[in-house]
């Protein structure tokens, strides 16, 4: 062969091997960094049928680091360390009673709603007058605005006419904006709820202002949190303020600050941090500043059959009126095991301080009287376990068992010498609570919605008579059924049983009768803007006593129409 040839051929493959080297160099720059761990497969859904009034905006969500690690779906009763936007509340023993005019389940009776606005108009007997209407902007692709107003009012009661008679009225404005790296979101709102006491045997001629309560509750908040789903750090941080006022000179300012964080530190590992800081100022006469500082850090780790998750809540409470500023340190922990498929064995631990204001009292019980002693609830200790899972065949279940241990556990009781008011009383000692709770859900392809819930309460108590007003068991059964995209049908079945009460003035310890409530609602499609609808309520027509004294509508109706736009 020519040595020109032999020259030329061994360029050409020094040239080759160059360009094959620089190649394999720009790819191995170019490759990813390691990001957060995938959401696993075969996660349990949770099957709750929840009261939707408005279409939500519909954003592209944020690839959340730690909504991506969790062997299953939290549950809404499950207690572990969630690092929520919301305060969490108390959850055991005195589930309310919610019986809005127009429940509704979150199945949709529409695939793809083509109008995203709409007005509603409604009357019922009771002189019961609704109206609701809402409209938003969709349309554009980084942010969204939608706004809602809503009236329902009877202008008689159950008990005395109009002097059982209420109104609630709900004004509500969003707006979100979406970028690459973030969402910032907003909302403003207003709530003003009218009622009256009508709890005892009301004189003739009674003047209607000397019992009547308004609450006027404003509300804002702003937040901003992560959407890129390369960040290794994940964030969000959310404040917000409410400031409530009643018909007597009472008022409450709560501004709370919630900042949660999470990074991963390799595939399966994953550091949390929340913190939260609660500014409170109440006025019912004197003046009472009540703050919560919290600060919650956690590990968690996640494989396909093992997920373990260790952390600490240090919780701090100042009361100026109480003279109480103390620190707490709880800790936290979960161990959840997959032996097969979708199905879960947990056990864990947690405690908190659990706020309680003037606002979560109200949204409990209306009827609490003036000046009543606001404390929070420590809990000191709870230890749950049990098993969740996918039975196959659109069923899911649930089973726990929840052994907790409270201090300054409260109840409701009727107030003396005006039985027509309640107040909070509150455990000193060590109040044990066992809480046995089942869980059935079944759902056939958007269809058929069905899900049964129980719970069973038993309360050992060191200094209270009794969990005045609080239910030994409760259940709920939840239904929505589609027809033919048409008729849309919801129904809601309520029991508690073992309520108890007692009237200080005469000292009789009562025993309410057992509440079973049954409600239904009919949405009827009569083409793409209008559709009829019709609610029953307490179909069964029993004025039980939810809160002694204090009997609820019999059976009452609701019907209207809606105009989409």
């Amino acid at each position: 062969m020519p040595r020109s040839i032999r020259t030329v051929r061994l360029t050409q493959l020094t040239l080759a091997a160059g360009l094959l080297s620089a190649s394999i160099i720009a790819e191995a720059q170019q490759q990813p960094r390691p990001t957060r761990p995938p959401v696993r497969e075969g996660e349990v859904e949770n099957q709750e049928i929840t009261v939707e009034k408005s279409r939500r905006i519909e954003l592209p969500p944020a690839n959340r680091i730690f909504n991506k690690v969790p062997s299953v779906k939290q549950s809404n009763e499950q207690r572990k360390l969630t690092y929520e936007f919301q305060d969490r509340k108390l959850s055991v023993g005195d589930p309310r009673i919610n019986l809005n005019a127009l429940p509704v389940s979150a199945t949709q009776p529409e695939q793809n709603p083509v109008y995203n606005n709409y007005v509603k108009v409604g009357a019922g007997n009771y002189g019961t007058f609704y109206g609701e209407g809402f409209v938003g902007i969709h349309n554009q692709p980084n942010y969204g605005v939608e706004g809602s107003l809503r009236h329902l009012s009877s202008s008689i009661g159950p008990v005395d006419g109009k002097n059982s008679a209420q109104s609630d009225t709900r004004f509500k404005l969003t707006g979100k904006y979406l970028t690459d790296q973030f969402k910032l979101n907003g909302t403003l709102g207003y709530n003003r709820d009218q009622y009256y006491f009508y709890g005892r045997r009301l004189p003739e001629g009674v003047d209607r202002e000397t019992i009547r309560q308004r609450l006027n509750t404003y509300n804002v908040s702003v937040g901003i949190e992560n959407v890129d789903p390369e960040n290794l750090i994940d964030y969000s941080l959310k404040t917000g303020i409410h400031s409530l006022r009643d018909a007597y000179n009472a008022s409450e300012f709560d501004w709370g600050t919630n900042f949660n964080g999470s990074v991963g530190i390799t595939d399966n590992f994953v550091a949390l941090v929340g913190a939260d800081a609660y500014v409170t100022q109440r006025t019912d006469g004197p003046v009472d500043n009540r703050n919560v500082y919290r600060v919650k850090p956690a590990f968690k780790y996640t494989s396909p059959r093992f997920t373990a998750m260790i952390g600490l809540t240090a919780a701090n409470e100042t009361d100026k009126r109480q003279g109480i500023n103390k620190t707490y340190g709880f800790p936290v922990g979960e161990i959840d095991f997959v032996p097969t498929g979708n199905i879960h064995f947990y056990i864990g631990h947690d405690g908190d301080v659990i706020r309680n204001t003037l606002r979560t009292f109200l949204g409990e019980n209306r009827w609490i009287g003036p000046q009543a002693l606001l404390s929070n609830t420590v809990k000191l200790s709870d230890i749950y376990g049990g098993t969740k899972g996918d039975l196959g065949g659109g069923f899911t279940y649930e089973g726990k068992v929840s052994y907790a241990q409270y201090r300054n556990f409260y109840v409701y009781n009727n107030t003396w010498p005006d039985t027509s008011k309640f107040f909070p009383l509150y455990d000193g000692g060590t109040a044990r609570v066992l809480t046995i709770s089942a869980q059935l859900g079944y759902n056939q392809k958007d269809k058929f919605r069905s899900i049964l819930k129980g719970d069973v309460f038993r309360y050992g108590l060191d200094r209270l008579e009794e969990a005045w007003h609080r239910p030994r068991i409760a259940g709920q059964w939840s239904n929505s059924y589609i027809l033919n995209k048409k008729l849309f049908i919801t129904s809601d079945l309520y029991f508690y049983e073992g309520i108890r009460a007692k009237n200080f003035v005469s000292g009789e310890a009562i025993t309410l009768k057992p509440i079973v409530d049954l409600n239904f609602k009919i949405d009827y499609f009569l083409g793409k803007q209008f559709s009829a609808f019709v609610s029953l309520n307490n179909v069964f027509g029993q004025n039980y006593e939810r809160y002694l004294y204090y009997k609820v509508q019999g059976l009452n109706f609701l019907g209207g129409i809606s105009y989409s736009f």
